[in-house]
């Protein structure tokens, strides 16, 4: 069973810090890029496979001023665009089997 609540990021995509706050994900297996803003990288940081979209989401409110009412869509959706990349991923559960 997929726990769709608690992503993972690959341990093989690479996230270059900017100067900025801004950062750069790199998939080496692709060659797939994409440059991601600091609340990306906030997010981006939480995705160990401990934290729920949710607790993701309540920790940007903890980080950031003004986080709009549609962040936990707008958190699924990045999670979505970053799992299409290969970019996440979710722990696989043994179900007894």
């Amino acid at each position: 069973m997929t726990d769709h609540n608690m992503p993972i990021a690959n341990p093989l995509v690479v996230l270059r810090e900017e100067f900025d706050d801004w950062a750069i994900l790199f998939n080496p297996e692709t060659a797939d890029a994409m440059g991601i803003n600091p609340v990306g990288v906030a997010v981006w940081k939480q995705m160990d496979g401990r934290h729920s979209l949710e607790e993701i989401v309540d920790d940007l409110g903890e980080r950031f001023s003004e986080v709009p009412d549609t962040a936990g869509k707008d958190v699924a959706a990045f999670v979505n665009q970053l799992v299409e990349l290969g970019f996440v991923g979710y722990e696989l559960k043994d179900s007894g089997r």
